[in-house]
């Protein structure tokens, strides 16, 4: 992986949130594409209503007490793919994805690259989607807050070890409020315990806290001194990854590990397949201990 260099001044602000005579903004800078192909239907214009609604809620709320300024706002993705549609009853996927600045070159790590195949909720046209931390009375404002939260406090770990737990506790506090509402993906328990409850209980369980020091080495520690020391980077990352390995003894089956390897496999085998040698056997053991949904993108791992 080849960086390029930018000003690091930049991102260091992006954590300290200082700077005179700037404009300040909201937390998050996304994207949202809503696709409907799925439903045949031939009047797009609910679809493209609910598209700018959901861009407005998620980039216009203010989510946080913390100041932004627009460079430092967290760029992301929403994709809603509509696969059920009548009258004001929707069935959808949601995938989220979103990145961070490395430190001293122009390049976005993915941080959070997420699929939630139950999101399901009502909508009406022209309805204002307002997110009220007190009250739970629209899934789709629900579903979309919590991941905002998610998004939150994922960054924030990357640069600073669980910087982002108070995200996380909103998050949860989102899960609490929805346990009545009986929309699917809010429970405890699921066919493949990929829940929101799940998500976030995790993350906030001293079970897997291996994930979140694994993700704050990773970045903080790792990528964001690779344009200055490569080869040091590589090892500090590579130590990362082996976090890992106790958390699968005690955990085998840990959802988080996949989560964490959707948003990184790409970017794991681009660091190592350039630049200065690390010993990549005992790299691609781990990684294939860890990760063996992942196998045949380990094995192009070459220098």
């Amino acid at each position: 992986m080849r960086f390029r260099f930018a000003s690091g001044i930049k991102v260091l602000a992006l954590w300290l949130g200082v700077g005179l005579g700037v404009v300040w903004a909201q937390e998050l800078n996304c994207t949202v594409t809503v696709n409907s192909d799925q439903v045949g239907q031939t009047n797009q214009q609910v679809f493209r209503t609910l598209e700018r609604s959901l861009a407005d809620l998620v980039n216009k709320t203010r989510w946080t007490n913390r100041v932004f300024k627009e460079s430092e706002r967290i760029n992301c993705r929403l994709f809603v793919t509509i696969t059920r549609f009548e009258s004001s009853r929707f069935e959808a996927t949601l995938q989220m994805q979103s990145s961070r600045p490395v430190f001293n070159t122009s390049y976005e790590s993915p941080v959070f690259n997420y699929k939630d195949n139950q999101f399901n909720f009502e909508y009406i046209e022209f309805q204002p989607l307002v997110f009220n931390e007190n009250v739970f009375d629209s899934n789709l404002v629900g579903v979309i807050s919590f991941y905002a939260y998610i998004m939150l406090g994922l960054d924030a770990d990357t640069f600073q070890l669980e910087g982002g737990t108070d995200h996380f506790k909103k998050a949860q506090a989102i899960v609490t409020q929805a346990q009545g509402a009986g929309y699917p993906g809010w429970g405890q328990t699921a066919s493949d315990n990929r829940t929101r409850f799940q998500l976030v209980d995790n993350l906030l369980s001293n079970t897997f806290r291996e994930y979140r020091i694994a993700l704050y080495n990773y970045h903080r520690k790792g990528l964001d001194i690779l344009a200055d020391n490569n080869s040091t980077g590589k090892q500090i990352i590579a130590g990362s990854l082996r976090l890992f390995e106790t958390l699968i003894q005690r955990r085998p089956n840990a959802f988080l590990i996949q989560t964490f390897f959707d948003a990184k496999a790409e970017e794991i085998q681009n660091i190592f397949s350039d630049g200065p040698k690390i010993d990549i056997v005992q790299l691609k053991e781990t990684l294939n201990r860890v990760a063996p949904f992942y196998a045949s993108t380990w094995n192009q791992i070459t220098y």
